[in-house]
């Protein structure tokens, strides 16, 4: 489980009466692609004492996942000239370390940068990569002529089965991943063999990163792992006649990496009660719907509790259960803000796509298929022009609260 000694001693963070934790976004609040949007420094300067030390326990969650979270970690610390601890960093493939019943199982991933290092240390034993796949079988990788095998196939060791397909982020080659994994698909887990029609049972599969768009230093945003995970389930369905089912969808907007962020707040200052939560983001889609729903959560919960129901979180669109001790799963805090920032997916000169009425509506939601569309849950509950105004918003708002001795 996660070293709450390592971190408190790592996360330099000046306990105060202050109740409130601080949820950031990264591309499009803090960086557009490798460089620092001009307020994130500021903003930053006004969240840190004389000392360097943080005044309210602050996490960064990102829905990127091509790397380690102690390179992400080093990176912001670089970038924005704050001392960042990996403990800081909640990056979307992160939740997954608490997915342990699939830890023991053969795991076919797909993303790009050391995908395979990344299973591996959130706790996956058996780990094979798409390379790895169509180096054992090359006849199944076809619409790169150049890359065809130029010499006759001869029959390969035997390869493992596959159990359970893990897509961490956009690849790079989306034609040789959408067609192996629609392989491994329709075959249950053994590519070399022919699509079996008759499938009873669908293979695991559990996708990190459900943005459709990400903002880096293009005019308009660019595609992200959402939009190949359309391409997936167009095809899957075309073929099939099916719905591509997901066992987890993770990174946000789900609960469970609100509900792992929360976790890692409430460790920088354990002998605090926290609250209140801000989650600063720049997508309607993931960061305002995911805090929204998150303090639709939390409001439930504390209703629960108040009549002895048990009410536990699961990711979107997750059936899975976790095997984690139950007290790391609940959530302290009594609500969760959202603040919408304009430097990222959202231009306010530039509103989203919508009826004549101005509602956003089904032909035109950019959140993922599994998501619902709800109308409050991508009002946020404040916009403001960049992170540095999210910053004195919050501060000044935790200003005139009295806090709970």
């Amino acid at each position: 489980m996660w070293c709450r000694g390592f971190l408190q001693q790592t996360v330099r963070y000046m306990s105060t009466s202050r109740q409130a934790g601080i949820l950031f976004d990264v591309d499009g609040v803090l960086l557009r692609g490798g460089k620092v949007i001009p307020a994130a420094r500021r903003a930053f300067r006004k969240l840190l004492d004389r000392n360097n030390n943080f005044l309210l326990p602050v996490v960064f969650v990102t829905n990127a996942g091509s790397c380690q979270r102690h390179h992400k970690a080093q990176q912001l610390s670089r970038l924005l000239d704050v001392k960042i601890a990996p403990e800081q960093v909640v990056l979307s493939h992160s939740p997954l370390r608490m997915l342990k019943s699939f830890h023991d199982k053969c795991v076919l991933v797909s993303g790009q940068g050391p995908v395979t290092d990344i299973a591996h240390t959130l706790g996956f034993q058996k780990v094979v990569n798409i390379e790895q796949l169509r180096e054992h079988h090359p006849l199944l990788d076809m619409v790169d002529h150049n890359r065809r095998p130029k010499l006759p196939v001869s029959s390969a060791p035997t390869f493992p089965k596959i159990e359970a397909i893990i897509l961490f982020g956009e690849p790079i080659r989306w034609e040789t991943n959408l067609q192996l994994l629609i392989d491994v698909l329709l075959t249950n887990g053994s590519p070399g063999c022919e699509y079996d029609a008759q499938l009873s049972a669908q293979l695991p599969v559990l996708a990190c990163n459900m943005d459709l768009m990400w903002m880096a230093e293009a005019p308009s945003p660019r595609f992200g792992h959402g939009m190949f995970m359309l391409c997936l389930e167009s095809v899957y369905r075309k073929m099939t006649g099916r719905e591509l089912q997901y066992q987890a969808l993770l990174g946000k907007p789900s609960l469970l990496t609100y509900q792992y962020a929360e976790h890692l707040l409430r460790l920088q200052n354990p002998n605090r009660k926290l609250t209140t939560i801000y989650a600063v983001g720049d997508n309607l889609m993931t960061d305002i719907y995911g805090a929204n729903l998150y303090n639709r959560y939390l409001v439930q919960q504390h209703a629960a509790m108040t009549t002895s129901t048990k009410f536990v979180a699961q990711g979107t669109g997750s059936q899975v259960t976790m095997v984690v001790p139950e007290e790391e799963l609940v959530s302290a805090a009594a609500q969760c803000h959202s603040i919408l920032v304009c430097t990222g997916v959202y231009n306010p000169r530039s509103p989203l796509p919508s009826n004549q009425s101005g509602t956003i509506t089904e032909k035109v939601f950019h959140g993922h298929r599994d998501l619902v569309l709800e109308p409050d849950l991508v009002e946020p509950s404040h916009v403001v022009e960049d992170v540095e105004s999210a910053v004195d918003l919050l501060l000044q708002q935790e200003d005139s609260v009295t806090p709970d001795l």
